[in-house]
């Protein structure tokens, strides 16, 4: 009945050119789409559980093979273990990581190395050593690897030839973390964008599906415990938007450090106001439906939410607010230039139509509440919820939003990194 209330929209046309790293799309990726059990498994196979446990096997068995050769040790299981903690399923997180796992293991060998020469091991030994090296864990910062300074350094202690124990393990390590990042250099591991784009796309279009359902009963009689049901599934929304976050989280730690990827700021900033926009305007379809509630339970058992009339511009207006939220998440999930621009110029027309819409429905809720002046401050609530999604989803709000972001991050790198950004600088000129 109203407009864009029909089917969702499918998604933006497929990428046909580049990738974010540049790489164009292979006729085998093409074929793999149009056979849905090949499609299916390799889905499945590109699963960041799958990818991790696939690499870190790989890994941890060629650092094992390299440590033979290198090591002294009789069975170097450091060097496997080392490699088995460090890939991990971006080459940011490995490189991170690895960087933390070295330094944990080397803090505990010089500790115990420290310790073995001036008391050996004794039950107050014992104690004395994993406290300090829990402190000087916290002090290094690495993080989540703290308990492995203790470990490491326990490890050492217990025993007889320490020197020797100290510097096998201490290359054993050195081995195992070169080979994880060694690994993830000649096999980068993918990119999540594409994923998280997805992710983003199912927001929008979860919201927009909320927004229908919430107009089907606009023009009819609706019980307080519809209207009820509505509010509890915009409710459930926070917990897909903290899933999509970690699916973001995922997209930009794959971006960074990536030699497969170029302009990886710019996506992953793209990406990030993108799910803030959709964040917001979760927030406010929640409010939205709450106000719907609170309409229901004013209205008499008899009577609908809305005059017809009234209710069919409504239901036009919330048809258009939600193409134009699946509008915006293809449009910041969109690869090709050609695509962002079908998805740029899609947007640009719901938004006008939501625009036209919502100033023939404020004429008519101001008819209404001279009619109702009970509920006025439900009708404005409406119309002011409305306004705030258009205003997150405006182009000159979310250039804006791009342009502050971009600041933001390179003022951030500045800090944290003075030097390194004054030699990028001096370079740079």
């Amino acid at each position: 009945m109203f407009t864009g209330a029909a089917a969702d929209r499918p998604p933006a046309a497929p990428a046909a050119a580049t990738s974010p790293g540049g790489a164009l799309r292979s006729d085998a990726a093409d074929a793999i789409r149009r056979h849905p059990r090949l499609a299916g498994f390799a889905d499945r196979v590109r699963a960041p559980a799958v990818s991790q446990t696939l690499r870190a096997a790989m890994a941890a068995t060629l650092a094992y093979v390299v440590a033979l050769q290198l090591s002294s040790g009789h069975k170097p299981l450091t060097a496997p273990l080392t490699a088995l903690l460090v890939v991990q399923v971006t080459f940011y997180a490995t490189l991170t990581t690895g960087a933390r796992r070295v330094t944990a293991v080397v803090v505990g060998v010089l500790i115990a190395s420290g310790f073995s020469a001036l008391v050996g091991l004794s039950w107050w030994s014992l104690g004395l050593i994993i406290l300090s090296s829990l402190v000087a864990g916290r002090i290094v910062r690495v993080n989540e690897f703290v308990p492995e300074v203790a470990i490491s350094a326990m490890l050492v202690l217990g025993v007889t030839h320490v020197g020797d124990t100290a510097f096998t393990r201490i290359l054993e390590t050195l081995i195992g973390a070169v080979v994880g990042l060694t690994f993830n250099l000649l096999l980068a591991p993918p990119v999540w964008v594409e994923d998280a784009g997805d992710a983003i796309e199912d927001l929008a279009r979860r919201l927009r599906r909320l927004l229908l359902r919430s107009a089907e009963q606009l023009t009819v009689v609706t019980p307080p415990a519809v209207a009820a049901d509505r509010l509890r599934a915009a409710r459930e929304l926070d917990d897909f938007v903290g899933e999509v976050d970690t699916s973001l989280r995922r997209a930009e730690d794959s971006l960074r450090l990536n030699p497969r990827v170029s302009e990886g700021l710019m996506h992953r900033v793209v990406l990030r106001t993108g799910l803030d926009t959709l964040e917001i305007s979760a927030v406010v379809v929640r409010v939205l439906t709450r106000g719907l509630a609170d309409l229901a339970k004013a209205r008499s058992p008899r009577e609908p939410l809305f005059p017809r009339d009234v209710g069919a511009a409504l239901q036009d207006l919330l048809g258009y607010v939600g193409d134009a939220l699946v509008s915006f998440a293809q449009l910041v999930s969109t690869e090709v230039s050609a695509s962002a621009e079908t998805a740029a110029g899609r947007l640009e027309a719901d938004l006008a139509a939501a625009h036209a819409v919502r100033d023939r429905v404020e004429t008519l809720l101001l008819d209404t509440v001279q009619e109702d002046e009970e509920n006025w401050f439900l009708y404005g609530a409406l119309l002011a919820d409305v306004n705030r999604i258009l205003d997150e989803l405006d182009t000159e709000h979310r250039s804006a939003r791009l342009l502050e972001a971009l600041d933001r991050s390179g003022r951030d790198y500045r800090e944290r990194l003075p030097r390194l950004s004054r030699l990028g600088a001096w370079l740079t000129r």
